[in-house]
């Protein structure tokens, strides 16, 4: 369930409008994916991954990375803040 659940969060946020060039906050990010889940679904989300990986693979495989960069903050527990 997990894995699936990631696997959506990196679809959508694939085909996000975002860009590594913005620096998005954890908060950015968890609305982009939102949006395009919302938006796309989880076929919308794959159609899109799949199209650029077939069209430009090379830019694909660079933004993917920075997706899974990207999930591993906002995926990552949060920590509570001590006061």
């Amino acid at each position: 369930m997990i894995n699936t659940v990631k696997d959506l969060a990196a679809e959508a946020l694939f085909v996000s409008f975002l860009q590594p060039s913005e620096s998005p906050t954890r908060q950015t990010v968890e609305e982009a994916i939102t949006t395009m889940i919302l938006r796309h679904g989880s076929d919308g989300c794959a159609a899109g991954v799949a199209t650029e990986f077939g069209d430009h693979p090379d830019a694909a495989v660079r933004r993917m990375t920075w997706v899974q960069e990207e999930l591993a903050v906002v995926l990552a527990p949060r920590t509570p803040a001590l006061h």
